[in-house]
């Protein structure tokens, strides 16, 4: 009389692990690119703010275009210069700053589907007297 043997599942879950890590690996790394990218936004939001400032507290006989594009580029902190574009737009009571910045999306795996992102921001401050 034979005896039937139990069907083993042990490599059930080595063969699931197997299939699924990659899928895994490839949302963690698309988290990690948006995550660096609502960084990047963040500090071009910080740049504008402080180019509207500086702009904004500008002496009257002073320029405050120029005041305003050094303040935007060093508060643009660890952001390539080459992808950063600040526009200052003055008026007699307004200043505006616009800061243009194209984030690279360099992460493995994940940037070269999604491709570069062009983010902006723009501040409007009253013109101190």
């Amino acid at each position: 009389m034979s005896r039937l043997r139990p069907r083993s599942d042990a490599g059930q879950a080595t063969v699931e692990v197997a299939l699924t890590l990659p899928v895994v690996v490839v949302v963690l790394l698309a988290v990690v690119q948006v995550a660096l990218v609502a960084r990047d936004d963040l500090v071009v939001l910080h740049a504008a703010r402080e180019g509207a400032r500086a702009a904004a507290l500008a002496p009257g006989g002073s320029d405050p275009t120029g005041a305003a594009e050094v303040a935007a580029r060093h508060g643009a902190g660890h952001l390539a210069p080459t992808r950063l574009r600040v526009e200052v737009a003055v008026g007699a009571r307004l200043v505006t700053v616009t800061v243009h910045y194209r984030a690279p999306t360099d992460v493995p795996a994940v940037g070269a589907l999604v491709g570069d992102v062009d983010l902006e921001a723009s501040v409007t401050m009253q013109r101190e007297p």
